[in-house]
Order: C-alpha cells, then sequence, then structure tokens
C-alpha cells in the first residue's frame, strides 16, 4: 500500500491526519463534458429545454456539489471553499456542453475532489434536464486539469497530451 495515503499499516481505509500539514492557498481545475443530438444543444441554446434554464440550474447544482464533497465521498475532509465557479459552454462541435469547475479554499488539503465532484453534479443536472428529450446523452472528459498549493506544488494537464 505504499503511497496510498488513505490507508493505514493494516491496509484499512482511514482519513488521512492533515493536521500537520501547512496552511495554503489552493485551487484546482476540473472538466468535462455532456454529449448529445444537435436537435437537442439547440433545445439548451435557445433556452427551450421544458425544465427550465439547463445551463443555469447545471451551474448552481455543481457550485452545490462542491460544497457536498465531504458528505458524498467518504474519505473527503470538509474544507472551508473560498470560491466556486462553473463555466458550461455550448459546443457545436462535440456537440453538448463543456464544463469547468475552479475550485479554492485555504487550508491543510487540496479541492481537488470538489472540482471534480462540481464537474460530475453539472453533467448529471444537464442530463436530467434533457433526459425526456434524449435517452442518448453521454457524460465523459471528468479530470483534473490543474491543481496548484500545498507541499505536491503545481500540476497542469498538458492538452496535447491526454
Amino acid at each position: 500500500m505504499a503511497g496510498l495515503t488513505h490507508f493505514d499499516a493494516a491496509g484499512q481505509a482511514h482519513m488521512v491526519d492533515v493536521s500537520d500539514k501547512a496552511v495554503t492557498d489552493r485551487v484546482a481545475v476540473a472538466e468535462g463534458w455532456v454529449r448529445m443530438r444537435p436537435d437537442t444543444l439547440a433545445l439548451v441554446e435557445a433556452g427551450e429545454a421544458k425544465k427550465g434554464d439547463v445551463l443555469g440550474i447545471a451551474r448552481l447544482a455543481g457550485i452545490m456539489g462542491a460544497k457536498k464533497t465531504a458528505d458524498l465521498i467518504p474519505l473527503c475532509h470538509p474544507l472551508p471553499i473560498t470560491k466556486v465557479t462553473l463555466d458550461l459552454t455550448c459546443d457545436a462541435d462535440l456537440p453538448g456542453v463543456r464544463i469547468t469547475a475552479t475550485v479554492k479554499t485555504r487550508g491543510q488539503t487540496g479541492v481537488e475532489m470538489e472540482a471534480l465532484t462540481a464537474v460530475s453534479v453539472a453533467a448529471l443536472t444537464v442530463h436530467d434536464m434533457l433526459k425526456a428529450v434524449e435517452k442518448s446523452i453521454e457524460i465523459g472528459g471528468i479530470r483534473v486539469v490543474l491543481k496548484d498549493g500545498g507541499k505536491s506544488g503545481r500540476y497542469a494537464l498538458d492538452h496535447d497530451a491526454g
């Protein structure tokens, strides 16, 4: 189990002790997408989905999801999130909606899980709001693209490499 911080010496799952870690500014950015038919995307862009403003509601759902991450992921620490932003952009080339979440805190552990949760919840909300129109909606590409702060420093995904 070397290198896996969520397991103790006996291999049992546990919450990592961060009490000795330095308090630093931390940020994480995650991204993902929701693929759909062009006619379904047209409903989103025109604001004509029966359940309402798909992008606005998904944005709020993502923010709420980030704030509830510790309630959803068993070994995540509850964190004092200082900022959550979600950008949802219609992309005709996908076709669908591209989602980017940025989460910030000042604390002893990072906010990667909060950013991933924000994207996931926003994507699920887009799906929920459009499922009556299209059953074949696909969610994917959810990943961390930037993480900064803390002992391990900065990580930025090279979009050309992966």
